[in-house]
């Protein structure tokens, strides 16, 4: 267990009805990491007022030093707290996404957190007909257990889906997914391109309507989304979003896509699908990109998250992706890297 500052009696309880079947050794001396890698990692995060740990940080550029797989063959969840309203997605976003580049794996939905009057929660009580802090520790509960018992189950001949809303024509994006669809050599490899007209975003249907048109794997609003997207989602084995990057955001079909899944999420959960992405920028902030898929498909939408799972360039003009140093052997490991962790 990492924990970077004191934890409050909130966050212990948290960490209690996590923990409840799990032995752990607590790491707070940052003088002393030990290897960390192919173990269990939980990340239980008091988060100051600032939204920001020194200590964590300083414990990141420690494994930094140690190289990219300082943490490869571990898997991790993480419980975070705060006694404000702000930061506890935002810095959950960043824990996740910075350990993922030193090969760490999430499974789908790795986060509790606690804001700090527990409205996060809110929600969640016309469900449970429980309180906020109830449903906190039940979650925590369910958590723990599911870290300890999962087992991701890898597949003989994998089926990818690979979803874009680019042109071929000009997109750099696709340029470099075209380099790593051509070393994965798979049978079951399908594309969809969701720019081909208007794709209609979520409109917050209520509930009880997103609810009764999922259980038909349906959603009020049909069109591709429906008729397309969602049949591939669930005979896919892995999900490759390919995003270029407009303005620090995923692009608004891609946007209007993640948002529309709601409606089949209320019937299938994603625990079993593996999500990748790669991530072209012209200037920079394709980690910005990042940290956002993994918040909407990972922590909410439940998809597993293999160790490295964006490849993020840099690429402005035209066919520019091309000149990038080193491109076809960063692909190529790219390619490698969804073979290991979908393929048996």
């Amino acid at each position: 267990m990492i924990l970077p500052e004191k934890p409050s009696s909130f966050l212990k309880k948290m960490i209690d009805f996590t923990t409840e079947k799990i032995d752990y050794k607590v790491i707070d001396n940052f003088n002393k990491i030990p290897d960390l890698r192919n173990k269990k990692i939980i990340f239980a995060v008091e988060l100051p007022a600032t939204g920001i740990s020194n200590n964590l940080n300083n414990f990141f550029l420690t494994l930094l030093n140690r190289g990219e797989d300082a943490l490869l063959g571990s898997e991790g969840i993480l419980l975070i707290r705060s006694k404000h309203q702000y930061f506890t997605k935002t810095y959950s976003q960043y824990i996740i996404f910075q350990s993922n580049l030193l090969g760490l794996r999430f499974l789908g939905r790795p986060l509790v957190e606690a804001t700090g009057n527990l409205d996060n929660f809110i929600p969640l009580k016309k469900v449970y007909n429980m309180s906020t802090e109830e449903i906190c520790f039940m979650l925590c509960r369910e958590l723990g257990l599911r870290f300890l018992y999962d087992k991701f189950k890898k597949v003989d001949n994998p089926k990818i889906l690979a979803l874009h809303s680019s042109n071929w024509n000009t997109s750099n994006s696709l340029l470099l997914w075209k380099m790593v669809k051509s070393h994965l050599k798979f049978e079951n490899i399908s594309e969809i391109n969701v720019g081909k007209g208007d794709i209609v975003d979520c409109a917050a249907c209520p509930y009880t309507t997103c609810k009764h048109f999922g259980e038909q794997t349906k959603c009020f609003y049909g069109g591709i989304i429906v008729e397309e997207v969602y049949p591939s989602i669930l005979e896919s084995d892995a999900v490759i979003f390919i995003c270029p990057n407009y303005n620090d955001m995923i692009s608004a079909n891609i946007v209007a896509v993640i948002n529309r899944l709601t409606a089949l999420f209320r019937k299938t959960k994603f625990y079993d699908k593996t999500l990748f992405a790669i991530i072209v920028s012209g200037h920079s902030g394709s980690d910005a990109l990042a940290r956002q898929l993994i918040s909407a498909l990972n922590i909410n939408k439940t998809f597993r998250l293999p160790p490295y799972f964006a490849l993020m360039a840099t690429a402005n003009d035209k066919g520019a992706i091309e000149k990038v140093p080193n491109i076809e052997d960063k692909a190529k490991a790219f390619a490698e890297n969804i073979k290991n962790n979908i393929m048996k």
